[in-house]
């Protein structure tokens, strides 16, 4: 594993890098239009696709995100496929059976296509937890690739919802209509909630796949605005470096 581990309050919060790489020519644009408004030279952006494993000090283990999956998952025709999160969790000691708990910030395919493998949970044993919201507006494929498999492995929240002890989901929609941020104590799982450093320094530039990028850039402003105010520590999705301290 590349990253270290952060520990607070008896709770080890691991990094877990799925997969390295940029856009694929299916969806690339240049980063001025990606991030319309932003300024950004058109240079290579490579993502980090980053998947979190939350292990509190009763053993518990919970998982956010679920990475880009296999050869054959959605997130094929333009990520670059396969994911290594099979072989983060045995570096960090874990086995697939051992989670108790996923979390998916959003149904999009970098970081749901993980969820499944061979047709069945990749997870046999833990819940998928997704706001309702987001449940509600997901496309028929990806309900018949990801949502049936593990339908009967569902939990639904709506809002904020503490999904294991000390583990709490909040929505923070605009990327997608359920999208959701996870909080364990300090850190602060985002998901999509900010793609690019840029948004740091001025949350009200928008994402070009961002579903709605008005509601989006409203909720970066509020979020990180809380979040920046509690010196919270971020635990973003695509980063080069996982964690960043507000």
């Amino acid at each position: 594993m590349p990253h270290e581990a952060i520990s607070l309050s008896g709770v080890e919060v691991t990094p877990l890098c799925d997969a390295v790489g940029p856009m694929g020519p299916a969806i690339r644009r240049p980063l001025a239009e990606t991030f319309p408004g932003s300024g950004l030279a058109d240079e290579p952006w490579i993502l980090h696709f980053h998947c979190y494993l939350i292990r509190d000090a009763a053993g518990r283990l919970t998982l956010v995100d679920t990475g880009i999956g296999g050869t054959d998952s959605p997130a094929a025709s333009w990520a670059p496929v396969p994911g290594t999160l099979a072989g983060e969790l045995a570096a960090a000691g874990v086995a697939p059976a051992e989670i108790g708990t996923v979390i998916l910030t959003h149904l999009h395919s970098d970081h749901a296509s993980g969820m499944v493998t061979d047709g069945g949970p990749a997870f046999e044993n833990a819940r998928y937890v997704l706001q309702q919201a987001e449940l509600d507006a997901v496309p028929g494929p990806a309900l018949d690739a990801l949502l049936t498999p593990v339908k009967d492995q569902l939990h639904a929240v709506e809002g904020e919802a503490e999904v294991s002890p000390g583990v709490h989901v909040h929505l923070a929609p605009g990327h997608t209509p359920g999208h959701q941020i996870v909080r364990v104590g300090d850190v602060a799982m985002t998901g999509d909630l900010v793609l690019h450093p840029v948004q740091l320094d001025d949350p009200s530039i928008r994402y070009v796949y961002d579903d709605d990028q008005e509601a989006a850039a409203r909720t970066r402003t509020d979020v990180l605005g809380r979040l920046r105010a509690e010196r919270a520590i971020l635990a973003t999705a695509h980063f080069g470096e996982p964690f960043l301290r507000l």
